[in-house]
């Protein structure tokens, strides 16, 4: 006997789940297995205090979407966490590709964002002409040819073209760059993120999001995407923030699901909290973090958030708007290796 989180009690029992854990039996012991709905789009947040287990069942969903040829995983990696998908695995394969250095089409980013990404005011001298060389051309070098020709002023020019040339510093531009077929790859994509500042991930992240949307509503993609977004609150405040917006708002319509994970649930926004559809708990002491939850926490769960937190790492409190119940788990172990955890001086 097993259940299936995220599908409602008259769906078909045979559609593609992913196991993710158990039941927590109230010796501690495991109880009836826990799958997770992978044959529809859903919005999930997953919350909880460093250490407590928010990036391993992140692993776990990518395992288990892994092993599903029909979607199309991507995992945002900004803390190295994830790398290990790619090593052997304990029983069925983990298909995965870790990219160590993704590059995104600069044409994926709107003029908004260009000027959000490097600092400039749309409204200014270097800011507007930014925004027209975005709005002109589809490359950095397309953009730089744009900033060359306009007239304007000499100071103003140099001010738009030293912020490209940072933007260009980067190392995550490439008109080649990740594109609808790759990313629609059915094995687990992790985009090592861990060595770029806040700016270029939040780049990287908004141009997979835009390409993964559009690539949906255009009918170019024919599996179901995945964006697992790890230390969610980091690109919230960036120019990330409103493809991850969009994605919860408006991607269950062509089939965008999107996951997303933080120790910090208070820093995001609470119309995200409130349009996922399944919420994973593990651990919280925050007051802030555990008030944001509670405000936009469902009328069906019956006793407070902070009574029904989980104190151990591993157990998870979840929350399935499918079928509108509450379940104490424990989530399985990985089958490969986790690399989420902190050094320690004893193990030197």
């Amino acid at each position: 006997m097993s259940v299936v989180i995220g599908r409602g009690d008259d769906a078909p029992t045979d559609r593609p789940a992913g196991h993710i854990g158990s039941y927590r039996a109230l010796d501690g012991s495991d109880g009836v297995s826990l799958y997770l709905d992978l044959d529809g789009p859903h919005a999930v947040l997953v919350v909880g205090k460093r250490g407590y287990g928010k990036s391993y069942t992140l692993g776990v969903v990518a395992e288990a979407l892994a092993q599903t040829p029909p979607v199309a995983p991507v995992v945002v990696d900004p803390m190295g966490a994830f790398d290990g998908l790619a090593d052997p695995a304990t029983g069925d394969p983990v298909p995965a590709d870790v990219l160590e250095q993704p590059a995104v089409d600069p044409g994926a980013l709107d003029p908004r964002s260009w000027c959000g990404l490097v600092g400039l005011d749309p409204a200014g001298g270097p800011g507007g002409l930014l925004w027209r060389a975005a709005q002109r051309a589809g490359s950095l070098a397309g953009m730089t040819r744009v900033l060359d020709g306009i007239d304007a002023t000499p100071r103003d020019r140099r001010a738009a073209q030293n912020h490209l040339a940072l933007a260009d510093s980067w190392g995550v531009f490439d008109s080649d760059g990740l594109d609808a077929t790759r990313l629609g790859d059915p094995r687990v994509t992790v985009l090592a993120l861990s060595g770029l500042g806040v700016a270029p991930m939040n780049a990287v992240v908004r141009a997979v999001g835009e390409t993964l949307y559009r690539a949906r509503v255009a009918g170019r993609m024919e599996r179901l995407p995945w964006l697992l977004v790890d230390e969610a609150h980091t690109f919230f405040d960036g120019v990330a923030g409103p493809v991850l917006d969009r994605l919860l708002t408006r991607g269950r319509a062509p089939g965008v699901s999107l996951v997303l994970a933080t120790q910090r649930p208070a820093a995001v926004p609470a119309a995200g909290i409130s349009q996922t559809d399944l919420l994973c708990a593990h651990r919280l002491t925050a007051r802030d973090d555990i008030a944001a939850l509670r405000a936009a926490r469902p009328s069906y769960v019956d006793s407070s958030l902070t009574e029904r937190m989980p104190t151990q790492p591993g157990e998870v409190l979840l929350v399935d708007d499918a079928t509108e119940t509450a379940h104490a788990a424990q989530i399985r172990r990985r089958q490969t290796p986790h690399t989420g955890t902190s050094p320690r001086a004893s193990r030197r």
